[in-house]
Order: C-alpha cells, then structure tokens, then sequence
C-alpha cells in the first residue's frame, strides 16, 4: 500500500490510454453476445432484412422509377449503411457506463475511456457488417461500381460521428432524467426510419418537404453518400458541412454535460440506470 505509482510518461500514458480504449471496445462488442461473431451477423442480418422489407416496398408501390439510374440494391444499401451506422453509434454512446457504474472504480479507467470504446465497438461492426454485405452482393450478383469509395466511406465515418455527438448530449442528461432521455433517444431512432431520407431522391422533393428533413444530419449525409456512390447523382439541397458543424457543437455540448454530470456523480445514480 506504501509503494509508490511509476510515472511513465506522455507517451507511456497515451499508450496504457490506447491499451484500454482497445480492451474496453473488445468488451463493448462482446457485451450484449459472448461471442463477436454474433454481434457482427446481427448486424449482417438486421441490415439484411431492412433491404429486403425496403426492395419488396419499393417494388410493390411502383416507387424504383422514383430511385436513381443505376444499382437500386445499391442505392437502398447506400441509405440503410448510413441509417444503422448513426442509430447505433448514438444507442451504443446513450448505453455506455456512466460516472456511477462499478467499472469507474478501476483506475485509470474512466467514462471518455468507456465512451470512446462504446463509439468506436459500433464503428467496427457497422463497417465490418458493411465490407461483408457489399462483398457478397459484389461476388454473387454482379460487380457494383462506387464512383468515389473514399468520400462515400467518410460520409460513412460522418454519420458515425454525427451519431456520437448527439449521444453523447443524451448521455450528459441520462443520469438526470433517465426515463425522459430513453424515450427520446428512442423516439429520435424511430422518427429516422423516415426522417433520414434513405427512402426517397432529395433533390426529387419539393422546397417545403426539403425544410421537414434538413435539420437531420442523418438526411444530409445520406444524400451526399449518393452522391459519392453514383456519378449521374448531384446533391442541390443538402451539404457535407451543416453535418459537421452541427456535430461538432452537439458534442462540446455532450462533453461539457457529462463532464459537469461526472462531477456531481452520486451512486444512487446506478439504481435509475
């Protein structure tokens, strides 16, 4: 009890950081299925279904002239990606441990430790689940063309942090109004079904439908993402930066929340989690 800790270093400190951000994100996927492979074919299969019920719904309505020229599996596909990458990093932030939660105890563990790998466990899946659906689509019905991979999988990583930043506000007000922010942050992932704009061509809606989705990062990036996947698609509505700025001030706001929350942490806290 008397020994004395060993100070490492900024470098020694940002690798025991490092080290503890990949454990703790190995253990946010194993957390819900002791197994990561069955966390990843869950999401293979949840994407899976979602293209399914969309195609034979967009079949039944007559609504595929409505889609863009080109791969229409692709174009629901470009949509769904982007849908379940932004609902799952904000479920995976909103359901991270708190201040209160017993593993806090462990030093040097902490909650931008948990928070962090939380985030970036809903990154590997979504991506991994992504890489596979296409990769089969891809081997066993045609080769699909991506005329710009590069900025299609930023929009990937954008609706990824846009996700993040907006759990991360859930998570600030979490421990103070838990029942309100799980029915809200469940009502958010909902209304994004339709909200996000994945079932239907931005730039074919009218300026007043437009004003109903453009708050939505979600709506921004889906649409961009199109436009990254198909070369005859141009985006005129939407644009990369109201995503970013929006994201950007959502997650100084979550982090000034939860840090000002961690401060004023009280273990009774864990019995309302």
């Amino acid at each position: 009890m008397f020994d004395r800790p060993m100070q490492s270093g900024t470098f020694g400190s940002v690798l025991t950081i490092l080290g503890l951000i990949y454990h703790n994100t190995v253990r946010s996927v194993r957390k819900t299925h002791g197994h990561a492979a069955m966390a990843l074919l869950i999401s293979i299969g949840q994407a899976l279904i979602m293209v399914a019920v969309f195609y034979v719904m967009f079949s039944i309505l007559g609504m595929r002239s409505a889609a863009l020229r080109g791969d229409f599996l692709l174009y629901i596909m470009s949509g769904i990606f982007m849908f379940m990458t932004h609902v799952k990093a904000l479920g995976a932030v909103v359901s991270s441990e708190g201040p209160a939660s017993p593993m806090m105890h462990h030093l040097p563990m902490n909650t931008a430790i948990a928070i962090a790998s939380a985030a970036l466990g809903a990154l590997y899946i979504q991506v991994l689940a992504m890489v596979i659906v296409l990769y089969v689509y891809h081997i066993g019905w045609g080769p699909i063309t991506i005329e710009q991979p590069f900025g299609a999988f930023n929009m990937v990583l954008l609706s990824w942090f846009s996700g993040v930043a907006i759990g991360m506000v859930f998570l600030a007000l979490k421990p103070w109004f838990p029942g309100l922010v799980g029915m809200v942050s469940q009502f958010y992932q909902r209304v994004n079904m339709i909200a996000s704009g994945k079932m239907f061509v931005a730039n074919t809606l009218p300026g007043y439908m437009v004003a109903m989705f453009d708050w939505n990062p979600l709506f921004h990036t889906i649409d961009q993402t199109r436009g990254y996947v198909f070369i005859n698609y141009n985006p005129h509505f939407t644009t990369v930066m109201y995503p970013i700025y929006l994201s950007i001030i959502m997650m100084v706001i979550g982090m000034m929340g939860e840090f000002y929350t961690r401060k004023h942490a009280s273990l009774s806290w864990g019995s309302k989690r």
